[in-house]
């Protein structure tokens, strides 16, 4: 059977976010570069489909394939690594330590914004032959996105900063749900479905994803976008990366690590005495068999 019980992929999380903290800084930010420089190619190729097509849903049934791709060759994103590399720690396995899990973040996050970053200036070369033209429908569009997208949360205040946070948290809680989704099975096209749909679900949804942002926000700038660096780090980058940590240890980490590994003794049945009338009664069992398992 290619499906594995979340007694063992849980497992299999801790095992990874381990291995994630003792990797050399080398490979951890060849990784990260890699996985940042991917999914802005698959989001530009999102935005692009739906901007040609007038269909987003479209753009969000294809911006899934770079998060694949990404995750098959084991390069690393934060949302990921923000959800495994705690459980390490959480697990005490030997030599884990706070100062580790955040070295492997920090890493992380750098190897992301370079690959990120990369590709929007390739992108904005291409799209304006050299910066000689204006970039077209693309460019517009995305420097519409970018402006709504912080400018937009700015003028709610505090409001507009929790409403991204939260986005952020409901992004990372689908998309830790594909990162989990590829472990219970050991077959490949089995792990691409299981991690299409709900990458499918927080693009569709318009949920904030800290690396998609990383492209996204210099990208518009460069495109003409009307808002600062700072506007974009203080009012989307910093809630976004912040509710990515919370909605992804919170509601996919943790439940499963402390359901499947750390789990509860089982509730013993102190009183059958009470229980072997109820049970005959349902005709399950015999009060005398009852009485006799017990």
């Amino acid at each position: 059977m290619s499906y594995l019980e979340p007694s063992e992929f849980v497992t299999k999380m801790v095992d990874q976010g381990e291995s994630k903290v003792y990797m050399s800084a080398k490979d951890t930010l060849i990784r990260a570069f890699m996985a940042g420089a991917i999914l802005a190619l698959a989001a530009v190729f999102a935005i692009t489909v739906a901007t040609k097509t007038g269909s987003p849903l479209v753009g969000a049934v294809l911006f899934p394939v770079g998060f694949i791709m990404l995750y098959l060759m084991k390069f690393d994103l934060l949302t990921g690594v923000f959800t495994l590399v705690p459980l390490a720690l959480l697990d005490k396995r030997p030599g884990v330590t706070v100062g580790q899990v955040l070295r492997n973040w920090g890493l992380v996050f750098m190897g992301n914004f370079a690959g990120a970053i990369s590709v929007a200036f390739m992108m904005s070369f291409i799209l304006t032959y050299g910066y000689n033209t204006d970039g077209g429908a693309i460019a517009s569009k995305v420097a519409h996105i970018g402006e709504a997208r912080t400018l937009g949360y700015q003028q709610y205040g505090l409001e507009g900063w929790l409403t991204i946070f939260i986005r952020g948290m409901l992004c990372n809680w689908m998309v830790s749900m594909g990162v989990v989704g590829a472990m219970i099975t050991t077959s490949t096209v089995s792990k691409i479905f299981a991690m299409w749909m709900p990458i499918m679900l927080f693009f569709f949804m318009g949920f904030e994803h800290s690396i998609v942002n990383m492209f996204l926000f210099p990208f518009s700038m460069i495109m003409g976008g009307g808002f600062t660096f700072m506007e974009y780090i203080l009012w989307n980058e910093l809630p976004t990366a912040l509710g990515n940590l919370v909605g992804g240890f919170l509601f996919v980490g943790l439940p499963l690590y402390y359901t499947h590994v750390r789990t509860s003794p089982e509730r013993i049945l102190k009183d059958h005495r009470n229980l072997a009338p109820v049970v005959a009664e349902a005709g399950d069992v015999q009060p005398a068999t009852l009485k006799s398992s017990i």
